[in-house]
């Protein structure tokens, strides 16, 4: 087995952060009997492209992604549908969302690199879309302009986490809350003005918004939410709800999807966030692949248990 750390020197802001965690894993890393190799990302993809080629060189590659969520998309895009290859996560971003799944006590276990080389295999479900693969959450839509803009308000002073999001989310109410898509999914056809579409494989993103608390990555079902327009006060009245998978309590706003992919549509371009990374087009196809990925879990550690 070959151990590849992929290393983003810029996750959660911090310039030094590829020289601090490098030293830490190589430290870590002298002490296994099996070849590992260091890499550190100097552009967008490089993880991608990186992983892609070394799979072709080893029958058995293990991939960390030392970074944050984008980082772990990244390194999920370079391993979908490669049997050779697994993938964990060394979380060292400002969200970290995916890993909440597993329960918010729980993430660092994932920091206990002993815990990763040596855990459990298991087949993930992945999100096609447009042929880029999400691992978590994907959605269209107010949210997804709130998700493009939320680190950029992430970066001032006393803001970042949840109180990005929410101050990315005000500012984009005021701009305007619904647009008309072209929507179709299961037995679901329409076109009209909507405020937002999720796609859930996970449960949390934004920063610790959870709207459907009972989304597993391994249960070959993808779980969607269709919010019907509302005002900007309405979002103001609901929004916490949602954050906190309430969506239940509101049965004529929100509509619940589960199966296995949505096509959204609009006459111009729109924005779609893929794991918190966006993405520009005019049509977007979410479909599930599944048990695409072979994702590390730390031992005794599973999604299963974890609190929603």
């Amino acid at each position: 087995m070959k151990h590849l750390f992929i290393i983003n020197p810029v996750a959660g802001g911090n310039k030094n952060q590829g020289e601090d965690v490098g030293r830490l894993i190589k430290e870590f890393a002298n002490t296994l009997k099996d070849p590992y190799e260091i890499y550190i990302t100097k552009e967008p993809m490089d993880a991608c492209r990186k992983i892609s080629e070394d799979a072709k060189l080893t029958d058995d590659l293990r991939v960390y992604a030392c970074g944050g969520d984008g980082t772990l998309n990244e390194c999920a895009n370079g391993a979908a549908n490669r049997p050779n290859v697994a993938i964990t996560h060394f979380p060292c971003g400002t969200g970290n969302d995916f890993l909440k799944t597993f329960g918010k006590e729980n993430i660092d276990m994932f920091r206990d690199l002993n815990a990763l080389a040596t855990g459990t295999v298991r087949e993930i479900d992945l999100i096609d879309c447009n042929g880029r693969y999400g691992i978590n959450i994907c959605s269209v839509g107010i949210d997804a302009r709130i998700g493009t803009d939320v680190h950029k308000y992430s970066k001032i002073p006393l803001i970042g986490g949840a109180t990005g999001y929410i101050v990315s989310l005000v500012i984009n109410v005021i701009k305007g809350v619904t647009q008309k898509f072209r929507v179709s999914a299961e037995n679901i056809n329409i076109e009209k003005e909507i405020t937002l579409a999720c796609i859930c494989n996970g449960r949390y993103y934004g920063g610790g918004f959870n709207p459907v608390p009972d989304a597993y990555p391994d249960d070959g079902i993808l779980d969607c939410l269709i919010v019907e327009p509302v005002s900007r006060f309405k979002v103001a009245e609901i929004v916490g709800r949602y954050a906190k998978g309430r969506f239940k309590e509101f049965p004529s706003i929100f509509t619940h999807i589960r199966g296995c992919g949505m096509d959204i549509e609009c006459e111009n371009e729109f924005v779609v966030n893929i794991d918190g990374e966006a993405v520009y087009t005019k049509k977007i196809s979410f479909k599930l692949v599944p048990k695409g990925l072979n994702f590390v879990f730390p031992a005794k550690l599973s999604y299963l248990t974890a609190k929603a």
